[in-house]
């Protein structure tokens, strides 16, 4: 049953909307920022620890396991202490985990400090997203939006040169104490101009459901993460998906019969939510490829440093910058459902066009299709997120932020693994021992075809759907568009 408001009614106001959403951003950007250093100081971290580079991949899968299993209870504990505390706290517990990983000494020390940053960055992103969605109206949803994904798109893409830079003039410990001051003051920002606007529920909560689902989703993407690394035997990685596959297979089941389910599968009944998970499902496939792809094509196809290739990557998140001031424009103008196609499908040829590049296209050309390819799929990340809860319920948009983080966390890795898998297996067509452009090329397409599955998916949106946050003026508009 619903519980009063925590608070007065939020601020509206376009200064205090825009506030509240890049703080938020802010939290996205440290979580962000923090995988893509990490993974450029592997090597570094291995020879100071005395361990081979490959042991190192725990690092990485220590925090995504954290995230599989607590991020579908961030809803349930934000309605439950408090939308803005939880966020905050969720902040407080990220940046004490970056400060433990800064001080380990082993790699046993560092998998645990990982699993507290996880158990922090759990909690910080959907709830982040809550908050959103709480305190923002919903015809102003899609401007915020867009300032939120701004910061949240420049973390994989400032990743990798920054901890090139960190790495060769620093130390390896300063991709992890550079999130402290991020944190503290996202904390301070958060406590003075955030509005705390939570649903209270009195409802039990689903302890085996989280165990459960927490199984389902830890073995899948662990075992997905080892497959494309081919690291493990074939039945070994086989067993580990199919424990993650029955659990999963369980957990539906037991969702059915509980009355306040971890994950709201009962959500997929509202045809925007559901096409956005699964359209945006697609699409997340291809957006989580990219910043794993497009730096190692950079420096092992082109032989450029980290900080050039880094240079080069950047421009993607200059257009994802443009974006910001044109989305409500083209969403007004156009509409969710033709936007989601037709930019799909831009935003697809695109990222297909990067598979031709070669060392010796001009600079300039390179620049400019990346800056474009950044804009056209900023926006199509912009649309997922606010059409998802254009008909969600007030008192069940926890459940919907926590169902639609934990998929798009899980299409995240997924990418990043359908993305490993493409490059290793042509790498040993071929016969080769290191990855040559081909083999890059061969990858891009490979992404790129599976987010164009995305496009006839949009197509079953409604004509109208997410008229409302788009700020248009219904029938009369569509008839005049015709």
């Amino acid at each position: 049953m619903l519980g009063g408001m925590s608070s007065d009614l939020p601020r509206t106001d376009a200064a205090h909307i825009r506030t509240t959403a890049l703080i938020v951003a802010s939290a996205l950007f440290m979580e962000q920022l923090d995988a893509t250093v990490l993974a450029t100081a592997l090597p570094t971290m291995a020879e100071h620890f005395g361990v081979s580079a490959m042991h190192m991949s725990v690092a990485l899968t220590s925090y995504m396991l954290s995230l599989a299993v607590f991020i579908p209870a961030s809803g349930k504990i934000a309605d439950r202490f408090g939308t803005r505390r939880v966020f905050c706290t969720a902040i407080l517990i990220f940046t004490l985990g970056s400060a433990l990983c800064g001080q380990s000494h082993g790699l046993p020390f560092l998998v645990v400090a990982r699993l507290l940053q996880g158990l922090g960055g759990a909690m910080m992103v959907p709830v982040g997203r809550l908050l959103l969605l709480r305190t923002i109206p919903k015809e102003e949803m899609v401007a915020a939006m867009s300032w939120f994904l701004v910061p949240a798109l420049l973390g994989p893409v400032v990743g990798p040169p920054l901890g090139g830079l960190i790495v060769t003039h620093l130390s390896w410990q300063w991709i992890f104490y550079i999130n402290l001051p991020i944190g503290v003051i996202g904390m301070a920002l958060v406590l003075r101009y955030i509005d705390d606007v939570t649903e209270r529920r009195d409802e039990p909560f689903d302890w085996l459901g989280l165990a459960i689902s927490g199984i389902s989703l830890s073995c899948l993407i662990f075992g997905l993460e080892i497959a494309s690394r081919g690291a493990v035997a074939g039945p070994i990685v086989m067993l580990i998906l199919l424990v993650g596959f029955g659990a999963g297979a369980l957990y539906l089941w037991h969702a059915r019969h509980h009355p306040a389910p971890i994950i709201n599968i009962a959500l997929m009944n509202y045809p925007t939510f559901r096409l956005s998970v699964l359209a945006g499902a697609l699409t997340r496939i291809t957006g989580g490829a990219m910043p794993f792809l497009l730096p190692l094509m950079m420096q092992l196809g082109f032989g450029l440093s980290a900080q050039q290739s880094g240079l080069i990557t950047f421009s993607a998140a200059a257009g994802s910058m443009a974006m910001k001031a044109t989305a409500t424009r083209v969403l007004r103008r156009f509409g969710y459902r033709r936007t989601l196609i037709w930019n799909g499908m831009a935003a697809c040829g695109f990222i297909a066009l990067i598979a031709a590049f070669r060392p010796d296209w001009p600079l300039a050309l390179i620049y400019a299709l990346l800056l474009l390819g950044g804009f056209f799929q900023s926006l199509q990340f912009t649309a997922y997120n606010t059409i998802a809860y254009a008909d969600i319920p007030r008192e069940q948009m926890s459940d919907a932020t926590a169902f639609y983080s934990t998929i798009q966390q899980m299409m995240l890795s997924l990418g990043i693994c359908v993305a490993a898998m493409s490059l290793n297996g042509s790498t040993a067509l071929f016969g080769r021992t290191e990855p040559a452009l081909a083999d890059f090329s061969l990858a891009f397409l490979v992404v790129t075809a599976i987010s164009l599955l995305a496009s006839p998916v949009n197509a079953l949106l409604p004509e109208d759907a997410g008229d409302d946050l788009a700020g248009r003026r219904g029938k009369a508009m569509h008839s005049g568009m015709r």
